[in-house]
């Protein structure tokens, strides 16, 4: 750090970037408390354990081999050029800067930030298939996309230089597509060849509700991932930049805050379109649903993703009417594909991250339409064919089709859903047989002392 300005920008970078983790991990919390009270009581113990072992995995396998795909594969497959080797050598598992290295002071930070980021990919998949796959099959589930299909489409479409940026004029500021629409889309991917709970369709086919056990934690952690959130949308960002950082592009010589495209943007505007987009979800759900508590918590959710794609450039009440039309379209949408297809989708994750997420693309292209979609020449423009082709690419070509590959595999292997005796039981008492009989016994003991 060559001067005390170059040293205060690396100091605040650095703990800007560390806060957004600790806030990040409470999506995670929020998620484990979320799908629970959404589960029945038999089935608590595997949602959480099921859900808990992401951290772990994802955590690795990012490590080892995740974190270098996002630098190696901007280019997407050959079509900008070839892989980035450079860029990404220094970001390998054994690169000086992925370890203690006191002369870098944001790598592991900025590392620590895409992980969570991870994490919530994965998680959204978790809710969707509560209460009968096989918590194996969810893991390996987990890592293919937290570690491999999630950062190939932050390579291609959130990296400055992602091809689809440069030719399609991608944009996605807060990852409407980049980690909800690939996320609901491998979600449902996965649901198509996995199948319903038992007892979820009538003989006629006819859906049959069922509730969440305790909506009380399904408030509080819908209310935990809002919180986690704030992190979310502040991680997306560069924090502190100079012009001659982005080739001297930004007007005068004020040092800003960047969009992950390093566009110029601020947390103020971001603070008030988040707060408005999330009110127009919540305000649609409790309307389209009729009040029920389940959906109108899940809409404010709906709302944010629809609006992040552009919410660094939307205005307030832009950010509003378009959460509320996301999260319209999320809740119809998960209530025909129910209907016309058989989906389980058990915490309508599907509907709230991958309908709304793709809605919110599209939205996007026409709002912001020939809006620059980055600071450098020559790449092309926000537009609506851009944004469409980016929807699909983030649902269907990364998201759907790979969530369907290898649950196709893992099912062919027996490995994908519990047994239905165990179903009918309830997860706990498939993987918790040891803790059960030693319950038991204690019982029995107690009783004999009567």
């Amino acid at each position: 750090m060559d001067n005390n300005l170059n040293a205060l920008t690396t100091i605040f970078t650095e703990f800007y970037y560390w806060v957004t983790i600790p806030f990040m991990f409470l999506i995670h919390v929020g998620f484990c408390m979320y799908e629970v009270g959404a589960s029945r009581r038999r089935n608590h113990m595997h949602t959480l354990m099921k859900n808990s072992m992401i951290i772990p995995l994802v955590t690795v396998t990012f490590y080892y081999f995740g974190w270098w795909i996002y630098w190696a594969f901007p280019n997407g497959p050959f079509i900008t050029g070839g892989l980035e080797l450079e860029a990404a050598a220094a970001n390998t598992p054994w690169s000086q800067t992925m370890g203690t290295n006191l002369g870098d002071r944001i790598t592991g930070v900025f590392w620590a930030a895409f992980l969570l980021f991870s994490w919530t990919a994965a998680s959204i998949v978790s809710g969707s298939v509560i209460e009968r796959i096989n918590s194996g099959a969810f893991w390996i589930l987990a890592v293919v996309i937290g570690s491999f299909a999630w950062i190939i489409d932050a390579s291609w479409g959130w990296h400055y230089g992602g091809w689809m940026v440069k030719l399609l004029g991608y944009h996605d500021a807060y990852a409407s597509g980049v980690i909800h629409a690939i996320a609901g889309g491998f979600a449902l991917g996965v649901l198509v060849v996995l199948g319903p709970r038992l007892g979820k369709f009538a003989a006629d086919g006819t859906p049959r509700d069922i509730n969440p056990h305790n909506p009380w934690m399904v408030c509080v952690g819908l209310f935990v991932i809002y919180a986690g959130f704030w992190g979310f949308y502040v991680a997306c960002n560069v924090p502190l930049i100079s012009p001659e950082g982005i080739g001297g592009l930004v007007t005068g010589e004020t040092w800003t805050a960047t969009t992950i495209y390093l566009t110029p943007t601020t947390l103020s505007a971001i603070t008030v379109n988040f707060l408005m987009s999330l009110s127009g979800g919540m305000l649609m759900a409790f309307i389209v649903s009729k009040g029920n508590a389940f959906w109108t918590y899940s809409g404010g959710l709906a709302g944010i993703i629809t609006a992040s794609a552009g919410n660094d450039l939307y205005h307030p009440i832009q950010a509003m009417l378009i959460g509320g039309v996301g999260t319209f379209i999320a809740y119809k949408m998960h209530f025909w594909v129910e209907r016309k297809f058989k989906i389980d989708d058990a915490v309508g994750a599907v509907a709230v991250h991958g309908y709304a997420g793709f809605a919110g693309l599209v939205i996007c292209g026409f709002m912001l339409w020939g809006h620059p979609s980055s600071v450098y020449e020559g790449y092309a423009s926000i537009n609506p064919i851009g944004q469409l082709a980016g929807a699909v690419i983030m649902f269907g070509v990364l998201g759907f089709l790979p969530g369907w590959a290898v649950a196709k595999i893992l099912n062919a292997m027996g490995m994908l859903r519990i047994p239905k005796e165990v179903e009918l039981l309830g997860l706990d008492f498939g993987t918790n047989q040891e803790e059960q009989a030693a319950s038991d016994d204690v019982r029995n003991a107690e009783q004999a002392l009567v």
